[in-house]
């Protein structure tokens, strides 16, 4: 089974959850507006795979694994959509984008963006450079850094050399 298959399930298993005990097979048919044969389908492969605990015409639970599966897809899909939002992209559009890069990103990539997010974040302000990037999505005009700006960044960076 494809790895974003797997993920995209779990993750709205694990949404579902939250609501209701246990999650049955027109739950997840209507979210996804699928027929119901193709997620019983599903449901076979995940359980077969150690995913979710699945009784037939009984409903489904995630198991520890699938769980896992399903807060690490949801965290990723957090730090990606706020990395995007981070550097100028739409939040509808950064949402979407979320979705597809959190199956394909490799672990190291993933890393660096959780850790970027988090240096950002704990900004008390806007980096400049971000800002200048902002500024560029948007008007499609790359402004001059300023020029008291990159002495402090030479500086800086003499600083650490």
């Amino acid at each position: 089974m494809r790895k974003k298959t797997i993920e995209d399930y779990v993750e709205l298993l694990y949404n579902l959850q939250k609501k209701k005990e246990k999650v049955h097979t027109n739950d997840i048919a209507s979210s996804l507006n699928i027929k119901p044969s193709s997620v019983t389908e599903i449901f076979q492969k995940l359980a077969r795979e150690g995913y979710i605990n699945y009784e037939k015409y009984g409903g489904v639970t995630l198991t520890n694994k699938g769980e896992k599966v399903a807060i690490n897809t949801k965290e990723k899909h957090k730090n990606l959509k706020e990395f995007l939002i981070l550097i100028g992209v739409d939040e509808k559009t950064a949402e979407s984008d979320a979705c597809e890069m959190e199956h394909i990103l490799h672990k190291k990539t993933m890393d660096a963006v959780i850790k970027f997010v988090e240096v950002v974040k704990k900004c008390k302000i806007t980096p400049f450079w971000l800002q200048r990037l902002k500024e560029y999505i948007k008007t499609d005009e790359l402004s001059r850094c300023p020029e008291e700006l990159a002495e402090i960044c030479i500086k800086y960076s003499k600083s650490k050399n």
